[in-house]
């Protein structure tokens, strides 16, 4: 049964009022994730300012992603009370003003301090924007709506990148976070300015259950969600651990022999975030025609494959290696991530989304981190099969959750109002 309450309010649904929604939702994403990874192209000229080890460089992206996991929780919760929006409007605009400052850290200890408090304010928008998006939207569309997004993210992400990296070269990498930082700001302003007032996030529920939902039993994991919220979760974290240490390891190797890349060439890697890019944006409608089980194995097959690719010589290879990988990991995330909020009530939702990103970020710090050590110490030989592991293990915690579901491994774009009964919704 599909609830009520999940019906797109009728002033939003318009055409033009999709489209406003979309637009400043991407503009804040674009944002946040510019921001958030911004300094990952110049972890190797960080290291050599502050005579740092991979491991230790890795910290200016992995304290932030770390904070923004403790924090999302915390974030999502204020959201239910105050709006989803205003968290939205705040998260943007205090980022982006920590990163305009974060140039005039005076050690690294307060780079990390600011970065620390900068992954916090993201939380407001990486935890809250999936839930804003099924409220406005409704979860008919969610997985859509959800590819969408995260396809923005992913253009952020790579523009972020890329001038960081080339900015790098003719301003140094203060100059360079602070360009990212400008120009992550005026998208802020954007999205301040853009974003429509919540919707439906303060409507009653109907018959599934009222307040109760916001009570202990609304948990994910316990009672309403059940315990199958946990294995997109699982395929947030070890995905998204796979990725950003592959990233933050590929800057120091495609800067050491024999490829001995410039900064500013090192960089072009980040064009494989096009790839992300339209994978993210079609893995919903995949999702709905094979199942969600079939869409999010595959995409994390094709990252493996990807992975194994980057292992060779020649930088052609290397290249389409990273190309392969990064459009895998974002369409089996953007599944997941749709996974998990459609099987929310609207009371639970923010709790549904907090906790996802919760999980991605804590699997983004760590995994970030832990890579760039085995990198730092065995190479990118050793780094592979560590994230070939984390990338199989995901893909046995789907499979063995769409065995125990049957074939209910539920069309993301499906039928949702099952989720009170069942750890997947029912075709």
């Amino acid at each position: 049964m599909v609830l009520q309450a999940q019906q797109a309010p009728p002033g939003v649904v318009a055409r033009g009022g999709a489209r406003r929604v979309s637009a400043a939702v991407a503009a804040g994403g674009l944002s946040s994730f510019a921001l958030l990874y911004a300094p990952q192209p110049v972890l190797p000229q960080l290291a050599e300012a502050y005579r740092l080890d991979p491991g230790s460089a890795s910290l200016a992206v992995g304290v932030a992603t770390g904070a923004l996991a403790v924090g999302v929780l915390p974030v999502a919760a204020l959201a239910e009370r105050v709006g989803r929006r205003r968290v939205i409007v705040w998260s943007v605009l205090v980022s982006a003003v920590i990163g305009l400052l974060l140039p005039l850290a005076p050690a690294f200890p307060v780079l990390l301090a600011m970065r620390a408090v900068q992954g916090v304010a993201i939380a407001g928008f990486a935890g809250v924007a999936a839930a804003y998006l099924a409220d406005e939207l409704g979860t008919k569309r969610l997985a859509a709506a959800v590819g969408a997004m995260i396809a923005g993210n992913s253009v952020g992400g790579m523009l972020g990148r890329l001038g960081t990296g080339f900015a790098a070269g003719p301003l140094g990498w203060h100059g360079s976070l602070a360009v990212v930082a400008a120009v992550a700001l005026a998208c802020a302003l954007f999205a301040a300015r853009t974003l429509p007032k919540d919707g439906t996030q303060d409507a009653p529920e109907d018959g599934h259950g009222g307040g109760a939902a916001a009570g202990p039993a609304a948990v994910p994991g316990r009672g309403r969600l059940g315990g199958g919220v946990w294995v997109p979760c699982a395929v947030g974290a070890l995905a998204m651990g796979a990725f950003v240490a592959l990233y933050n390891a590929a800057g120091f190797r495609l800067a050491a022999p024999p490829l001995s890349l410039a900064p500013a060439a090192a960089s072009l890697v980040f064009l494989s975030y096009a790839t992300g890019t339209a994978s993210s944006a079609a893995a919903g409608r995949l999702a709905e025609r094979f199942g969600r089980t079939a869409a999010v194995v595959a995409a994390l097959l094709v990252t493996v494959a990807g992975s194994a690719l980057t292992l060779h010589p020649a930088l052609p290879v290397v290249a389409a290696g990273f190309a392969v990988l990064t459009a895998g990991f974002f369409a089996a995330h953007a599944v997941a991530n749709a996974w998990v909020t459609a099987q929310a009530t609207p009371r639970t939702r923010g709790r549904a989304a907090g906790l996802y990103t919760l999980c991605y970020y804590l699997g983004s710090g760590a995994g970030g981190t832990a890579g760039a050590v085995v990198y730092g110490h065995a190479g990118w030989p050793w780094l592979i099969a560590l994230t070939t592991a984390w990338l199989l293990l995901a893909a046995l915690a789907v499979l063995t959750s769409g065995r125990t579901d049957g074939r209910t491994d539920g069309r993301t774009g499906g039928r949702t109002g099952g989720a009170g009964r069942s750890s997947a919704p029912r075709r």
